[in-house]
C-alpha cells in the first residue's frame, strides 16, 4: 500500500507522452486478465499505480486506450508474420513451408502471450471500432498466406478461386493452434501443433 501510494505521488510528475506506455502496459496486464469487458479506466489506473485521470490525460476513453494498445502489439503480428513466411516459396514443398513457418510463428506466439491474447480476445464484446482493427490484422495474415500459396502450390495460376478458401482455411488453422496455446493453455508445443497443421496440408493441399 505504501508503495502504491508513493508511485501515486510520483504520477503527476510524469506528462502524458511519458506516461502512455506505461499505461499501455498496465492496460495489456488487465486484458489480459480480465478481457474487454473488465477493462476500465479505473482497473488500468490501479494496475499502473495512478489516479484515473491520469489516464484520462493520455487516452480520452477505453476504446482509444485499446486501438492504441491494439496497434503496438500488432507491431509483434507483423513481424512474426513476416518473419514466418518462407523466403522463397518455390523451394520447398507447401507441406515443409506450413512446417517452418507455422512453428516460427506458435514459437513467437508462445513467448509472448499477452499480446497475441489481445488480439483474440479484442474481437468479442468490444466496440465495433476495436473489433474492425482486429479484423483488418487477420486480413493481413490471410493476404500473406494466399500470396505464399500462389508462389508454393504447382501449377497455380492468380486469379484463382480456390486461393482465398485456401488461406482462410490455414489461416484457420494457424489461429486456434495459437489460440490453444495463448487462451486454452494445451501442453501441445508450437512444434507438435505445427507438425498437425504440416500433416493437414500435405495430404489436403496436394490434391487442389
Amino acid at each position: 500500500m505504501v508503495e502504491d501510494a508513493e508511485r501515486r505521488k510520483r504520477a503527476p510528475h510524469l506528462g502524458p507522452e511519458r506516461r502512455r506506455p506505461l499505461i499501455l502496459d498496465a492496460a495489456l496486464e488487465v486484458f489480459s486478465a480480465h478481457g474487454y469487458a473488465g477493462t476500465t479506466m479505473q482497473s488500468v489506473a490501479d494496475a499502473a499505480g495512478v489516479t484515473k485521470p491520469v489516464v484520462y490525460d493520455c487516452f480520452p476513453n477505453r476504446d482509444e486506450l485499446l486501438l492504441a494498445l491494439l496497434a503496438r502489439e500488432e507491431q509483434h503480428l507483423v513481424i512474426t508474420i513476416v518473419a514466418a513466411l518462407p523466403p522463397d516459396p518455390s523451394v520447398g514443398t507447401p507441406a515443409e513451408h506450413v512446417l517452418d513457418g507455422v512453428t516460427a510463428f506458435l514459437t513467437a506466439v508462445a513467448q509472448q502471450p499477452h499480446s497475441w491474447r489481445i488480439v483474440f480476445g479484442a474481437q468479442y464484446g468490444a466496440a465495433p471500432v476495436v473489433a474492425e482493427r482486429v479484423r483488418a490484422a487477420r486480413a493481413f495474415l490471410v493476404e500473406s498466406l494466399r500470396l505464399t500459396l500462389l508462389k508454393s502450390l504447382p501449377g497455380v495460376t492468380d486469379p484463382d478461386a480456390n486461393l482465398p478458401v485456401l488461406a482462410e482455411l490455414l489461416a484457420s488453422m494457424i489461429e486456434a493452434c495459437a489460440r490453444m496455446l495463448v487462451v486454452d493453455g494445451t501442453d501441445r508445443t508450437p512444434a507438435e501443433l505445427a507438425r498437425t497443421v504440416s500433416q493437414v496440408v500435405d495430404g489436403g493441399f496436394g490434391a487442389v
